[in-house]
């Protein structure tokens, strides 16, 4: 009787060798995972707010993007494909302006992406995003 009283305790038994290996391989698995996620953001800078009318303000290069993602330049609709033309032509006579993108905030991120870039390609070094807060 006690040799099947032993032979039931062993079968009993549960070996969680191979559980531990399977936990060990999927925590090297995150852990190695989680070092090359790469997480893509803007770089946004805020413009300084200041009460005083500016002086400057007619000389820096102004878009403005509607909610339905029309791009305006001088009160008049621009192509996206026609930014940077624009821009340098606009620097050409005014070497240190810059860019202020005023955006409706219902306006995809991606307008400003293209006219951002568009005028960084131009060779304008300071591009300024202002959003407006519209009511439903």
């Amino acid at each position: 009787m006690s040799l099947g009283k032993r032979r039931l305790e062993e079968e009993t038994q549960i070996d969680l060798t191979p559980m531990l290996d399977v936990v060990f391989i999927l925590l090297i698995f995150f852990v190695i995972t989680a070092a090359f996620v790469d997480e893509t953001a803007i770089d946004v800078q805020h413009a300084p707010t200041s009460t005083s009318p500016a002086t400057e303000e007619s000389q820096d290069i102004i878009f403005h993007v509607s909610a339905d993602n029309d791009i305006l330049l001088e009160g008049r609709r621009v192509d996206i494909r026609s930014v940077r033309a624009n821009v340098e032509r606009l620097h050409a006579s005014n070497p240190e302006t810059k860019v202020i993108i005023n955006t409706d905030s219902r306006a995809l991120t991606a307008t400003y992406i293209r006219i951002a870039d568009q005028a960084i390609a131009a060779g304008i070094e300071n591009v300024v995003l202002v959003t407006t807060a519209t009511s439903p």
